[in-house]
């Protein structure tokens, strides 16, 4: 049965999974309240546990048993999804479906450390981004308060660089992932106005929170972007409100009728993302707490990340429960795009 009352979460303007989840609210026409500043409160103010570990946003549902804290996006999106059935953003041909799951989950693990880099490697980025995102969590912050958040913030982000790979001898595949991304955006926007044909998924809200960030809010990649590609730019102040969108079946194409622009992004997933997770998922069996590899020609060093080897592992199991001819049908649209590599190892 559909919920009486709006849904309830927390978290932050600066936040690209929020965006992610506040936009497809809008879209799906979900009632919602929010509130914006640390998870934590919410949790407490409603009696849920928090989640371990806890981060933006967190979605608080109404159980038989009390309130329960997630904030998982994207199974919180296929909860969300068995709540509210109008208005879906996963297609119901599984081909199409498993084609959506490879961008959003692209958007979620990789274009973050685009978002990421470009946010803390560049003194003008890391300076606005150190002065905006406290007031995000309160306007009226007191200056005194707002100068120690700006140093604590910055320091302890510009710090964990590391952790997503991103360092002198990195920053250049970065920025040239992200500028071929980019081109990729363009080409496919000028075909059709959503990943997969006239209405959004899963993968467009999940690239549009990334993108808020790299468009709306860092100089250094909205600048990149706005050379790159006006039409990325402008899908991102359009998705953020689809309201009033009213979408029909036909509206995502057959994975058979997707233009060829669509290969661009998936040669993207596979060039990058795909060697990523398949040299961190080995390093999470081994036991090593960082991992080493090749990405796009050259040296990656980056600590090992367990959360995206299951990222790998629920792929791999997305992938193989398609029945025969719609492995097929997927096979046909990632033959020599790299990604292959992703569904061939057996990541236990």
């Amino acid at each position: 049965m559909t919920p009486s009352t709006p849904i309830r979460l927390a978290g932050g303007t600066g936040s690209p999974y929020t965006q992610k989840m506040v936009a497809l609210l809008r879209y799906r026409r979900i009632p919602y309240l929010i509130e914006w500043g640390q998870p934590e409160g919410l949790c407490d103010a409603l009696g849920a546990e928090r989640p371990k570990p806890i981060f933006m946003p967190t979605f608080v549902f109404e159980e038989q048993g009390g309130p329960v804290a997630e904030c998982d996006s994207t199974p919180i999106i296929r909860r969300l999804e068995a709540l509210y059935p109008e208005r879906s953003v996963l297609p119901d041909d599984p081909a199409l479906a498993f084609i959506d799951y490879l961008i959003e989950d692209f958007a979620d693990e990789w274009c973050t450390k685009y978002m990421f880099h470009y946010r803390w490697h560049f003194s003008e980025d890391a300076d606005k981004a150190g002065t905006l995102l406290p007031l995000g969590m309160n306007v009226s912050m007191p200056s005194e308060m707002l100068a120690q958040f700006k140093a604590q913030i910055a320091q302890r982000q510009i710090d964990r660089l590391y952790v997503v790979g991103s360092n002198e001898t990195t920053a250049p595949v970065i920025d040239a992932s992200y500028r071929r991304f980019l081109s990729a955006m363009e080409a496919h926007l000028s075909e059709q106005k959503f990943m997969l044909g006239q209405r959004p998924s899963a993968g467009d809200f999940a690239l549009h929170g990334q993108l808020t960030q790299l468009v709306g809010f860092d100089p250094t990649p909205r600048d990149i972007a706005n050379e790159i590609s006006p039409r990325t730019v402008a899908w991102v102040d359009q998705v953020y409100d689809q309201g009033g969108i009213e979408p029909s079946e036909d509206d995502w194409f057959a994975l058979e009728k997707q233009p060829s622009s669509l290969r661009g992004l998936l040669s993207e997933i596979g060039r990058v993302y795909a060697p990523a997770q398949l040299a961190n998922a080995r390093a999470v069996h081994a036991g090593e707490k960082m991992w080493e590899g090749e990405i796009d020609g050259a040296p990656w060093v980056q600590q090992t990340f367990p959360y995206q080897a299951k990222c790998l592992r629920w792929t791999n199991e997305h992938y193989r429960k398609l029945t025969a001819s719609d492995r097929a049908r997927v096979d046909a649209v990632l033959t020599g795009t790299g990604i292959e590599a992703m569904l061939s190892l057996d990541v236990g």
